[in-house]
């Protein structure tokens, strides 16, 4: 058989995956859900197969760059959950210091493509650390339904405070400028959105497609770009309150939102991916960071 097209699916499916990835449908309800759309020699294995993440060959950034020292490290979170393991990833030959960047998971550890998108950052002139927050649990076990079940077990606010701990780790590496930003994805939009309220020097937050904090907005320092996909229903419910807390405390941001996407769509390892609204969004978030991370 040859393989689907993005072209074959209904959107249906993209939002039964949605609630499948965040959570909200069983693995089984998910297959019973799914085989209504197989149809027209449409398997549900072949819907299933064109679902899941492709790791092998979706990366950008090659692990062995020779512009890059990319490499894990070890770092303690007092508050959250002990010491936590993160790709550290910088350009090689130095010369002076870097602005810094904790790249944020999703809701299922550190992956491939989120190492890939440290990588990225890194090579955009940024010194940039991705924690895993399941760290205490063993670390990414190596496929995302596993290290969903395992985030599950992990308190949203401990894992917080694994990320702030990492701002606090770039802050005083001896490469960073000590203007650091944060960019994350789903749950890492989160975080970006929390670490906003939560980090008073943060120097810049860049959530996509990330749930909205719903108080302390008022502490907000940091200027936020924020990434929205047009078919994400879910979290983009959450957006009209947030934009106006943001206007009414004259807090500084920039929203984008890109139609007939799905959320997701930044994750080069799925269907959900779209290389046009993906390509328009980084190259947004690099020079949001260039402007207020350089100066």
């Amino acid at each position: 058989m040859k393989p689907l097209k993005k072209e074959q699916i209904k959107q249906e499916v993209f939002d039964l995956y949605d609630a499948y990835a965040h959570n909200k449908l069983a693995r089984r309800e998910f297959i019973e859900k799914l085989s209504l759309y197989a149809v027209g020699g449409i398997t549900v294995a072949s819907l299933m197969s064109f679902l899941m993440p492709n790791y092998s060959d979706t990366l950008i950034v090659s692990q062995n760059d020779p512009k890059l020292e990319s490499g894990f490290i070890k770092y303690e979170s007092p508050k959250g959950g002990g010491t936590i393991k993160g790709l550290l990833s910088k350009p090689k030959n130095v010369k002076g210091k870097l602005g810094g960047i904790v790249v944020v998971h999703e809701n299922r550890g550190l992956n491939p493509y989120v190492e890939d998108t440290a990588r990225r950052a890194a090579l955009s002139g940024f010194i940039t650390l991705a924690p895993d927050a399941l760290s205490p649990l063993g670390g990414y076990p190596g496929n995302d339904d596993e290290g969903r079940e395992m985030q599950r077990k992990r308190d949203r606010n401990e894992m917080l405070e694994d990320f702030i701990a990492a701002y606090e780790y770039l802050k005083n590496h001896k490469d960073c400028s000590g203007k650091i930003g944060v960019v994350g994805f789903c749950f890492g939009g989160w975080i970006s959105n929390m670490m906003a309220v939560k980090v008073p020097d943060l120097s810049a937050a860049v959530p996509f497609y990330g749930s909205q904090p719903e108080e302390n907005i008022d502490q907000i320092n940091a200027p936020l770009m924020l990434q929205f996909a047009g078919l994400d229903e879910r979290v983009n419910a959450g957006w009209p309150d947030y934009e106006k807390a943001l206007k009414e405390n004259n807090i500084e941001y920039k929203a984008y939102t890109y139609p007939n996407v799905n959320h997701g769509f930044h994750n080069t390892s799925t269907p959900r991916y779209d290389k046009e609204a993906a390509e328009l969004a980084w190259s947004r978030t690099i020079e949001f960071f260039k402007k207020h991370l350089n100066a």
